[in-house]
Parts: structure tokens; C-alpha cells; sequence
């Protein structure tokens, strides 16, 4: 058992050493693909198309033109998204990317209700497993920060 103890300490200490690139690495993965996805949206205009502005939203999103709601989200998934990739107000970019994640999976990726969860796409309509994988890594910098290679960690750091 002290065999095991031995191994799980060794383990700790030599991945201690290199957390801080884990935090890069998920802020890298996170930021091109909101990045990548407001460029999608902003590549075809400022116009929602049909199917995105006959989409139910929740409140207060619910209370905007569609348009107004398809720029917004496209911007802020794209500045929120550069913000993470920097680590600049990360904490803050995380929380803004997580309320567009849930509108997102609210408007569109509940077709198969909660039992969507572990579903990408299916014939019956779209699930929540990859906005969910998401929202679930911009939980861990929300919670952690954006960790010793961010702009974040520098400004507290001097401060």
C-alpha cells in the first residue's frame, strides 16, 4: 500500500510542474473554437438567418431582434474568446462565454430534452454533449483562473 502512496506522490510532484501548461493548453482549445465559431456566424453578416431567428430564447435575450442577438453572440464569442486566449479578465470571459453556452444550448441544442446530455447530433434533433464539454472546461477556469501563462497571473502578480 506505501508502494502505491509512494507512486501517487511522485506522480503529484512531477505533474505539479507542468499544471500550468494543462490551464494553457484548455484555454487554447477553448479560445479558437469560440473564436472560430463568431467568425462562422460574422462570415455570413449581421443578419440572422431563418432558422436562428425562429429559435425560442430565454429571458432577457428573449426581449432582443434576433439580428441584434446573432451580432451579439458572434462578437462575444469572439472577444470573450480572444480574452481567454490571452488570460486577460478570464474570469470574466469565462462566466460571459458560459451564459452564451447555456443560451445556445437552450435555443438549440435541447431538441432531445435532458436526455441530450451525452448526444452530438441524431435523427430525432441535436444534443448538448460538446456545448456541455465546454461549459464544463469554462467551469474549471472560472473556478481556477486562467493559471501562470496568462496575462491575468502577471497583472495580480505585480500588483
Amino acid at each position: 500500500m506505501n508502494l502505491l502512496f509512494s507512486w501517487n506522490n511522485r506522480l503529484a510532484e512531477a505533474t505539479r510542474s507542468i499544471e500550468p501548461l494543462a490551464y494553457l493548453f484548455l484555454r487554447l482549445w477553448l479560445a479558437q473554437e469560440f473564436i472560430m465559431a463568431g467568425y462562422l456566424k460574422l462570415s455570413g453578416g449581421f443578419h440572422a438567418p431563418e432558422w436562428f431567428a425562429g429559435l425560442e430564447f430565454p429571458l432577457p435575450v428573449s426581449l432582443l431582434p434576433a439580428d441584434i442577438n446573432w451580432s451579439l453572440a458572434a462578437g462575444g464569442e469572439i472577444i470573450l474568446g480572444l480574452l481567454i486566449l490571452l488570460g486577460l479578465w478570464g474570469r470574466l470571459a469565462a462566466a460571459g462565454l458560459l451564459f452564451i453556452t447555456f443560451v445556445a444550448v437552450y435555443s438549440v441544442h435541447f431538441d432531445l430534452g435532458l436526455g441530450g446530455w451525452n448526444q452530438i447530433e441524431t435523427e430525432q434533433g441535436l444534443g448538448f454533449k460538446v456545448p456541455l464539454m465546454m461549459a464544463l472546461m469554462l467551469l474549471v477556469l472560472l473556478f481556477n483562473g486562467m493559471g501562470r501563462f496568462s496575462l491575468d497571473y502577471l497583472w495580480h502578480k505585480k500588483a
